[in-house]
Parts: structure tokens; sequence; C-alpha cells
């Protein structure tokens, strides 16, 4: 069976090549990925365009009626109680767009604005906004050619939704605003439409609201970041073997039968996993007799709990993606055109369900990370690693070994627990407040981004490091004693950094581990030395 990384990278690939066809039912998660950061192409199916054209006749319905009604013939927000006349109603569309594309700051990564932009598209094509085919048309041909509306990381409050961030991406298909092209280079989004052939679109009667409201930034950070854990907290089971191991630590507390007694959802996996990367070690077996037979009573928690904390990652994991699922099968709008042809005001734009789930991750990144750093912090003390040189240094005292690698663990762990500060806990009024309680889910979804980043870069140091303690106790990876998965992580590592030796520039080492494990590289080696991926 392929491993889950190497299934990951040629996903990637076949991805980019398959087209995702919108209809009136939800996206998948891995189709939201394949637009999102694989470039893969979008088309509308004729179902799509059907239930767009219903819900739009029922809207200009009600543009004609003298009564007024939220979002057609009306102001928003505070502003609803006035009514606007037939002539000025696309200026009034024209100007909520332009007043709302307000964001500031840097601009946030490319796959964020895909993803946001699709997962509106996925809206629009349930049929329940009211908006016509061809604005939804316009927003798959900006997909489909690379262009990506220059969306600031300010703006969103997550209540009615990522208004400003969306208001962008309604600005970019008026032909106004700055995109970046599919070269990456930032223009007026005018001159880049007009370079791929595509015409701006004129708004009509509810199509710039319903082009805005919706919680679609956060949720594409959501799916994101969940198939980016999905690989990591694998990493994490790998990287806490790889420490057992360089140790001399034991794998009898990973029995299944010890696990079964907690019948916690994930800590199995977890525990599996480890039974599964130790197996035929022989590091393991002289822990069990001979000369360095095992004399401690216990292992330090960092390793002894590793399933149980790696174990509430993937519950809360689990948690997190069934939110996301209930998301995608969701359309969101205010007012929306239900089945039965009435248009109602809701509250289904706030984001409370996703911010949460959001903040929920980054807690659970935070104590993985957290754990991993304590287990390097463990290798490197020459009291607490069982025969390891001070650490790890070729010579303690002239060469200081990886001591500051443990510095920038420890200095990103802080601040992953700093992210872990839950944004959703904080609300502040707005819109004079008629939107007076809001979910902070946009910077819930920002901050648990660069959390993941975190981890990545933790897990990297910490088997970048027992890869090296690990050469220290077996003379390196052409006379291992490791278990197999473990030697042909310790085989991918080496493939692309020098095992131990004097003190080196060690900045590059650390990014090229980085990479090994951002990559899925890390995991594919484990996954292919073991015949079937780990869970």
């Amino acid at each position: 069976m392929t491993s889950a990384s190497t299934t990951q990278a040629d996903g990637a690939q076949h991805a980019a090549e398959q087209t995702v066809t919108m209809g009136p039912g939800p996206l998948r998660q891995e189709e939201v990925l394949a637009v999102a950061r694989h470039g893969a192409p979008v088309a509308l199916s004729e179902q799509a365009e059907e239930a767009m054209r219903l819900s739009r006749a029922v809207i200009d319905t009600l543009a004609e009626d003298p009564l007024p009604h939220y979002g057609v013939s009306t102001g928003f927000g505070a502003l609803a109680v006035k009514q606007i006349p037939p002539e000025r109603r696309r200026q009034l569309q024209r100007s909520l767009v332009r007043s709302h594309a307000a964001s500031s700051g840097a601009p946030v990564d490319r796959e964020v604005v895909r993803a946001l932009m699709l997962n509106r598209l996925a809206t629009m094509t349930t049929g329940r906004t009211g908006v016509r085919p061809e604005v939804a048309r316009r927003y798959a041909a900006l997909l489909n050619a690379g262009i990506t509306p220059v969306v600031g990381e300010y703006g969103s409050l997550g209540c009615s939704g990522d208004l400003a961030p969306l208001s962008h991406c309604a600005l970019a298909v008026m032909g106004e605003g700055e995109v970046f092209d599919a070269d990456g280079v930032r223009r007026p989004a005018g001159e880049a439409l007009a370079a791929a052939g595509i015409e701006p679109i004129e708004l009509q009667e509810k199509e710039g609201l319903a082009l805005i409201n919706g919680t679609d930034g956060m949720l594409g950070m959501l799916l994101m970041a969940a198939a980016d854990l999905r690989r990591l907290v694998c990493t994490a089971d790998i990287a806490t073997a790889m420490t057992i191991e360089a140790l001399r630590g034991t794998d009898s507390v990973f029995a299944e039968d010890l696990h079964a007694l907690r019948p916690q959802p994930g800590q199995a996996d977890a525990a599996s996993n480890l039974r599964r990367l130790l197996a035929d070690s022989d590091l393991i077996a002289e822990t069990r007799g001979g000369e360095h037979r095992h004399t401690r009573v216990q292992d330090a928690y960092s390793l002894r709990c590793a399933p149980q904390v790696h174990g509430a990652v993937r519950s809360t994991l689990a948690h997190a993606e069934a939110v996301a699922g209930y998301e995608l099968a969701s359309a969101i709008d205010n007012p929306v055109v239900t089945v039965d042809g009435r248009v109602e005001s809701n509250g289904n734009f706030h984001g409370a369900p996703v911010g949460y789930v959001l903040d929920f991750l980054a807690i659970a990144v935070a104590d993985c990370a957290s754990m991993s750093e304590r287990r390097t912090d463990r290798m490197l003390d020459s009291s607490r690693s069982h025969g390891l040189n001070a650490f790890l240094a070729h010579d303690p005292g002239v060469d200081s070994g990886h001591m500051i690698a443990q510095y920038t663990q420890a200095g990103i762990v802080s601040e992953l627990k700093r992210l872990a500060v839950p944004a959703s806990a904080d609300s502040i009024p707005s819109s004079a407040m008629q939107e007076d309680h809001v979910s902070m889910g946009w910077a819930a979804g920002l901050k648990l981004r660069r959390a993941v980043d975190g981890i990545i870069r933790v897990l990297a140091v910490e088997i970048l490091t027992a890869a090296r303690g690990l050469d220290m106790r077996d003379g390196g990876v052409d006379q291992a004693r490791t278990a197999p998965a473990i030697t042909a992580v310790r085989r991918a590592v080496r493939s692309r950094v020098a095992g131990p030796d004097t003190d080196r520039y060690l900045a590059p080492e650390i990014d090229e581990v980085v990479d090994l494990v951002r990559d899925g590289d890390i995991l594919a080696a484990a996954d292919q030395a073991l015949g079937s991926p780990l869970r």
C-alpha cells in the first residue's frame, strides 16, 4: 500500500489536473484543497446554473415590489431602515462592496484567498443566494485564470462572516481593486481581468450582499489546517518513537491491552503507531536484557504519555473536521432565498462554530509541540539522556551541539502557547451596535496557520536531534540498530543533513528537516518501511 505522504504528493499532481464541478450539493475537503492549493480548475454544473436561475427569479420579483425587502431594496446593517429607489440599487451594490473592501496589513496567503472564493462560489451554486449564474461564472473564471484578489490580514470580525476579505474578492470581479495575477505580480484588477479575457461584472439587486456574507475564509483555513494536522500528528508519533530509542526507553507502555482500558478516540491509534514504529528495534530489545537492561521503573511523561496527548489531538481534530463538514454543507447568506421561495433574514453568517474549533486546534497544537520540546530537552541533558554526550556535542565544551536548536524550539513553543489563547473568547461591537457580538473566527484561523507552521518546526528539531542521538548510539545509519521504520526516517534525514561531527552552521540543517516534515517526506519514509500508512 502506498504511504499517506506519497499519496499526498501524487494527489497534488492529480488534483491539479482534475476539474472540480460545482453543483448544488456540498464540496468535499479534498476538492477545496485541490483548488486552493493545487490550482485545480472549476466548472459549474447545469443543475447549479438552474438552481441559481430559479432563486434569481425570486429576487427579481421582490425588486419590483413597492414594499421594502432587506438587501434587495434597502440599505445594510444599521442602515437597513432606508429604502433605496430602483434607479440607485446598482450603485447601492457597488457602494457596498467598495466600502466593505477595507482590509489592511500584509496580504494573506494565496491559498487562503482561493479557498475563500471557492467556498463563496459553492454557496452561490446552492441557489439559496439569489445571484445570477453570470456572477458565479466570473468567480470560476478568476479561479481558473489564477487571479487572486489582494486581501489584507486585518478586517474581518467573523460576523457578518468574513465581510472585508469577501468584499475584496467581489471588488475584483467588478474589475476594481488589486490582485495578484497568475505569475504572482500585483496589479490593478481591471488590467489582470482584461489580460485574461474576463469581463468585469455589474452587480444587480442583492448580489453585492450575497458575495460578502459568509464564513468562507475561516472555513478554508480550517480545512487546510485539518489536512496538515492529520499528517503532522503522525509525524509527532514518528518523532516520539525516535526519541524513545535515542533515550533507551521502553515500548511496553504502548501495549494494546493497556490502552483498551481507556478507550479514548485517537489514543488507540497513537499507541498502535508507536508499537509499529518501534517493532524489531535492537535498541529497544536491549532495554529488556543484557548490558543496557532497562532499570527505570517508568519513562518520563513526555515519552510514556505520548499516546494520550497525541490521541487527544486526534479527537480534537475529528471534532473540528465534523464542524467543517457541517459548514461545507451550509448555504450561508443574509437574507437567504429558501427552497419554497421566501427571502428571510437570519444569523447563519456568525462564525462561532468555526471559530471555536479553530481555537481548539490551536490549543492541541501547542500541547503537542510542548511535549516534543520536552523530549528534545531530555536528549540534550547528560543527567537524563542515559549515556549521550551533553547537548549531543561532538566534543562537549569545545562544541555546543544542539543546545541552541532547543532554544529555537522553546521560543516557538512559547509563542504557540500565546497563540492558544482563544480569539473566539473575544468580541467587540460594530455597526452602531447592530453587530454587537462577533466571532473573531478569521483571527482564529490566521493564528492557527501560524501555529501549524510552528509545530512543523518544533517536530523538525526533535527529529533532527533524535537522528543525531541515534547516530551516537549505534555509530550511524549504516550500522543502525533502530527499528526498520525509524532507520528509514534516519536515512531520509541523512539524505539532506550530515551526521554528527564538530559544530556546523545549524540553521540550514534545521530548515532541511523542516522541509522534510512539511512536504510529508518523513511520514512517507516511515509509511513505506511499514508497508501501510500510520493512522
